[in-house]
């Protein structure tokens, strides 16, 4: 089925400066950059490492909602996709599969589930690369 009113069109997120920080200590990246949703997503990747999945939680949830207040004030309406292709969309799409991830060791299966069904809407390519 076709949708008659077109798609939404792609998001596209400005460049995290957190991204060129990435390199030094990741708990000093998200002090210096508290708004970047690359600095939470590498924090919670790090607590997923480490077994540490309150911690990765935490701090994929606050990834996830920079992403989202950056996103909306870049246009995104709700919906439509958000490119794994493009780099700065990056840190939120990883926070988003952090977040799947750390849901799921909690023991919340339904935010787990939506987060999933969000990152394959958002981007078939960063589902696959991800989950």
């Amino acid at each position: 089925m076709t949708n008659l009113l077109g798609e939404p069109p792609e998001t596209l997120l400005p460049v995290d400066p957190a991204e060129s920080a990435s390199n030094g200590d990741p708990r000093a990246v998200a002090r210096a950059y508290p708004s970047s949703s690359h600095a939470w997503a590498f924090l919670a990747e790090q607590a997923l490492a480490a077994g540490a999945a309150v911690e990765a939680y935490a701090f994929a949830r606050t990834g996830y909602h920079r992403g989202m207040d950056l996103l909306r004030r870049s246009g995104w309406k709700g919906f439509g996709p958000i490119p794994w292709s493009h780099e700065p969309n990056r840190g939120f799409l990883r926070a988003l599969a952090a977040l799947a991830t750390a849901s799921e060791l909690v023991g919340d299966d339904v935010e787990a589930h939506r987060c999933r069904e969000f990152l394959r809407e958002s981007s078939v390519e960063a589902y696959e690369a991800l989950t």
